[in-house]
């Protein structure tokens, strides 16, 4: 879009005529997202705000890190089937990024 080097200064100069204003959002600690089965979390990021004709857009920038999320009746199985406690079948599913078998199998061979 803009060939060779861009000066800062000229491009918020460019931006700010055009109406784009471009602002840091301060003291955030994390931001989660959550998708049908699973939440992706992002600890410490750092996110910049542009609005444009009344529109934000946030861009966020850090290390995702992806959490299959966990179904009550999936725990309540490995529950069933393991007999370990309620704490332990969500540590396993979590670790087996939902998968219920594979749950099972490292519970039963500890």
């Amino acid at each position: 879009m803009f060939p060779g080097k861009v000066d800062p200064r000229k491009m918020e100069k460019l931006m700010k005529q055009m109406g784009i204003t471009v602002s840091e959002l301060e003291g955030v600690e994390q931001v989660i997202i959550k998708t049908k089965d699973k939440d992706i979390e992002i600890a410490s990021p750092s996110i910049t705000v542009m609005e444009f004709q009344g529109q934000k857009t946030y861009q966020i920038v850090g290390n995702p890190i992806e959490k299959a999320r966990v179904k009550e009746e999936d725990v309540e199985l490995v529950v069933e089937q393991t007999g370990c406690t309620k704490d332990e079948a969500i540590k396993a599913l979590e670790e087996s990024k939902g998968d219920i078998a594979q749950a099972i199998l490292s519970l039963k061979s500890e």
